[in-house]
């Protein structure tokens, strides 16, 4: 195998070792490539020595220009490393786990996921149109198992990947048949500089295409329509194909499932469903496999509902364009908000405030929130969930507003409190369902 001798006897920094990381580590390993591991985290560079990984700060090495390639994971800025000198000099060494993933499975058929909200939904609908259709289909990448985690069978493999704006960055080899950008909306500032950048980023996924092959836009996104300016600018090779969900009314007419009720989940399953019709799935096949999928965990998720009260975990929200999603979905709404806002995230709430009864700002950086709510909808400061479902039942019960909704959308990322989203999603469903199951 072509990949097998490129990489034997080669040696490999890997920097950063999450679960990217540790994949390609474990790949690289059964190509006889001679690794090195090394990540930040104390605690992370304890659990790597149990694997029989050699753990070397590979950079204070005397013989650190004789490493071949640099591995990193999507976590690491390079403009933040404490390293960033010596990555900057040996750019052309850098790849990712998604560059290791491709050359493993160019000959299989790859569907790329990218944009701001929405990837995860969209790779499970499109795995899930393909199950239905007979195909070995898998989805991974930032969803789930990292990409080098996909196991390949003897039956034609489709790969369906989540791909991140972090990963795009660093990326030199990836290429798929079939690559989307759904939307864009400024995220990951912090990181990438400015919209522009992270614009430039996201379209790389465009850039890696040959004729052959399937692009697919959202025009209706107005930052998309930049992308689409850069596709023509540049005179891209691939096929580029327009979505615009307005004209897939007829489509929508035949889905009877309350998942698809909302704009970013009929925006989700547009783009699966012209992915998939471009793969030969019939018509049939795909409403047949809408209408029997469920939603992701913290996307929207119903966790109880009955005649007067429907609760909603949306922790997956980690900005304001994704949580008004949810605002958008929803009436008479108490809202906990809170949490790591990301940079420079702004809350226009013109089309929504009338929607929400009360806000309930939970997480360490409360000034934020109240700066972006204050005068426009009433609120409260509750620092912590378990304090916000206690305010929300204090204010049900003296309120007694019919049919009202408890959504857990926080428009920020959790990691001033919690180790994840999930973790987030799991404590409100668990204090909600406790407070609230007998009312």
């Amino acid at each position: 195998m072509v990949f097998l001798k490129k990489y034997q006897n080669r040696k490999i920094a890997i920097y950063g070792m999450g679960l990217s990381g540790f994949s390609a580590a474990r790949k690289l390993k059964k190509a006889k490539a001679e690794i090195l591991c090394w990540d930040d985290n104390q605690n992370i560079r304890k659990k790597i020595k149990n694997y029989n990984f050699v753990v070397d700060k590979f950079w204070a090495k005397k013989n650190k220009d004789l490493i071949d390639y640099i591995v990193i994971s999507p976590g690491i800025d390079i403009n933040k490393s404490k390293i960033r000198n010596y990555l900057k000099k040996n750019l052309k060494k850098i790849i990712t786990d998604i560059d290791i993933f491709f050359e493993l499975n160019r000959n299989e058929l790859i569907i790329s996921i990218t944009g701001t909200n929405g990837k995860s939904t969209t790779c499970k609908i499109i795995e899930k149109i393909l199950k239905s259709a007979g195909f070995n289909a898998k989805a991974g990448g930032n969803l789930g198992k990292p990409a080098l985690s996909l196991k390949k069978s003897k039956k034609k493999n489709i790969f369906i990947l989540e791909i991140s704006s972090y990963q795009l960055q660093y990326s030199k080899l990836f290429r798929s048949k079939h690559a989307a950008i759904l939307n864009i909306s400024p995220d990951h500032l912090d990181r990438h500089g400015s919209i522009k950048k992270y614009i430039q980023v996201k379209s790389k996924i465009f850039f890696a295409q040959k004729n052959q092959d399937h692009s697919y836009i959202n025009l209706q996104n107005k930052y998309s329509k930049e992308i689409f300016d850069i596709y023509k600018a540049k005179k891209l090779k691939s096929k580029l194909i327009k979505i615009n969900t307005t004209t897939y009314r007829s489509l929508l007419n035949k889905i009877n499932n309350g998942h698809f009720k909302g704009k970013g989940n009929i925006e989700n399953l547009v783009f699966a469903y012209q992915i998939t019709k471009n793969l030969g799935v019939s018509e049939k096949i795909i409403v047949e496999a809408l209408n029997k999928f469920k939603g992701l965990p913290h996307r929207q998720e119903i966790v109880f509902s009955n005649k007067g009260l429907t609760c909603i975990n949306d922790s997956k929200a980690t900005s304001f364009d994704a949580c008004l999603q949810s605002l958008l979905n929803y009436n008479k709404i108490y809202w906990i908000v809170g949490g790591l806002p990301k940079h420079l995230d702004f809350f226009n709430l013109k089309n929504v405030n009338k929607k929400i009864i009360k806000a309930y700002i939970i997480g360490k950086n409360s000034s934020f929130f109240v700066k972006q709510i204050n005068k426009k909808i009433s609120y409260t400061v509750s620092k912590n969930l378990k304090n916000a479902i206690q305010n929300i039942y204090n204010d049900i019960k003296n309120n007694k507003v019919p049919q009202s909704t408890i959504l857990f959308s926080p428009a920020a990322a959790s990691f001033d409190q919690f180790n994840s989203f999930e973790e987030r999603g799991n404590s409100f469903k668990n204090l909600v369902v406790k407070k609230f199951k007998n009312i």
